[in-house]
């Protein structure tokens, strides 16, 4: 199985001529929640809509794909002319009726019948479906694999990118653990100074700071939420190093994430912490966007 990570968006294109018949396949897609392929080829093709839906579905499983297929043929074997007698006899009477009435001369009167609509149609013929297809698969394959190239191409790229921001979320959460000891001091040491103003000369009793102090430490601790993110980096790149279909995984963690920077700074009481989550949210929100670009 292919472990490379993939982007949504490419483009892919392959050509292929046997027996004086030319096939052309284009492929270009677009981010979508699902595998969404959609083909559009000559009618005369359309039987074989299901066998190319089925072998772009073996390298291709998300994004809006559309495929486009077109046919020439040279081969007289392919085109195949009708003549419509019935019609052409009705137009007839009735030109040799309308020349009576008027008294106008017959000139070219085949001519002119064999230019209305449907008396001649030209038609391609019906060629066996297997034969059709072994020209068909090699220009669709060529597509293919010039089209999931360059998705591999921009999945790594995606990839790159992403490990850099979360080397930058994980420089962020780091100021963010060492900032969240000092929060609990520096609350401490307001309190007392705060009491002293307050009070004055008073003898303050130092279990009823310190119960207020442990209070206030309870509510604002951080300590899990620090933990669950940093598990939710090694994650991020434990899936990324794994590869595959990553697309969704990761934008399930990417919101863990989110919920958990969330709670940090709800619960943090400081200032500089606060300041510290809205630019880890920024580099999760960056990563985010990224995220939704991969297959």
């Amino acid at each position: 199985m292919d472990r490379k990570i993939k982007s949504m968006t490419g483009y892919g294109k392959g050509e292929f001529i046997a027996n004086d018949r030319r096939f052309t396949v284009e492929m270009k897609s677009v981010n979508h929640r699902y595998n969404d392929i959609s083909i559009k080829m000559p009618r005369s093709l359309i039987s074989l809509e299901d066998a190319v839906k089925k072998r772009i579905m073996a390298d291709v499983f998300r994004g809006k794909t559309d495929v486009y297929i077109n046919y020439e043929t040279f081969s007289k074997d392919d085109v195949e002319v009708r003549l419509n007698t019935v019609l052409a006899d009705a137009y007839l009477e009735k030109l040799h009726e309308l020349s009576q009435t008027f008294a106008l001369e017959e000139k070219d009167v085949f001519g002119l019948t064999a230019r209305f609509p449907d008396v001649i149609t030209v038609e391609k013929a019906q060629s066996e479906e297997s034969i059709i297809w072994e020209t068909l698969l090699p220009a669709l394959e060529e597509a293919i694999t010039r089209f999931v190239q360059m998705r591999c191409t921009e999945g790594e790229n995606l990839k790159q990118d992403i490990l850099q921001k979360r080397e930058s979320i994980i420089s962020l959460v780091a100021q963010i653990k060492e900032r969240a000891p000092l929060v609990v001091q520096e609350y401490k040491e307001k309190l007392e100074n705060r009491l002293q103003e307050l009070l004055g000369n008073v003898q303050i009793d130092p279990q009823r700071v310190a119960m207020e102090v442990a209070v206030f430490a309870d509510k604002g601790c951080i300590d899990e939420e620090i933990t669950r993110l940093e598990s939710h980096l090694t994650q991020l790149q434990e899936i990324l190093q794994e590869g595959g279909q990553v697309g969704r995984k990761l934008d399930f963690l990417v919101q863990e994430m989110n919920r958990e920077t969330n709670t940090i700074a709800s619960k943090a009481n400081d200032i500089k912490i606060v300041q510290t989550t809205i630019a880890l949210k920024s580099e999760i929100e960056k990563i985010r966007e990224q995220i939704q670009n991969l297959e």
